[in-house]
């Protein structure tokens, strides 16, 4: 059987669910141990990753199912939820790439006056308070706030902005691509007979 035939086309979408399976699982232990190490307290943030790990998982799931039993609704409803991720996920990783230093700070600005509790554990887990100058008559969850000499968070979080921007956004292109493979596959997959079955079975 040749690569481009139907077993083959099969088990490469196969292994590329189980691949998005694991993808998913892990990112909800990752929440589970955020959460149980302390690491992270924000609701929201452990929600919204969840969130996507289900759905991640879901997807796998239905993908999986459909190429098992080359079932051609689950594999067209598959196929088309893979490409709208695809144009999201791209879009998304293309703009953590292209921000620009005034951009990653304006952005960190937001996303620190929106959510207390990642605040709270940014300065807890950082040893910092405050985004751009310490204010002792605020409260501060960092260790330093004891002796009041603590240093600001922002110059300390944009050491390491650009770097985990372009890490998720590399990591984003690195499965939007992935999800286009998945895309092609499956439009084959879908139009392939199985050289074993009743030829007429195919619908």
């Amino acid at each position: 059987m040749v690569c481009g035939g139907f077993t083959c086309s099969k088990n490469c979408l196969c292994a590329l669910n189980l691949l998005y399976t694991l993808v998913s699982l892990l990112l909800i232990g990752i929440a589970a141990w955020g959460i149980g190490f302390g690491l992270i307290s924000s609701f929201r943030v452990v929600g919204v990753v969840i969130a996507v790990g289900i759905f991640l998982f879901l997807i796998a799931l239905v993908g999986l199912i459909g190429a098992v039993k080359h079932h051609q609704v689950l594999l067209f409803f598959y196929m088309i939820i893979l490409l709208l991720v695809f144009i999201v996920q791209f879009s998304v990783s293309c703009a953590c790439l292209a921000l620009n230093e005034r951009q990653q700070r304006q952005l960190l600005e937001v996303g620190w006056t929106s959510t207390v509790t990642a605040r709270k554990d940014i300065e807890r887990n950082l040893n910092c308070c405050g985004f751009n100058a310490f204010n002792s008559s605020e409260t501060c969850s960092a260790a330093c706030y004891t002796n009041l000499q603590c240093s600001p968070c922002a110059p300390i979080i944009e050491e390491y902005s650009g770097m985990v921007l372009r890490f998720v956004g590399g990591i984003g292109l690195f499965f939007s691509f992935s999800e286009i493979l998945g895309v092609w596959l499956t439009y084959r997959y879908r139009n392939q007979k199985d050289s074993r079955a009743n030829p007429s079975a195919f619908l």
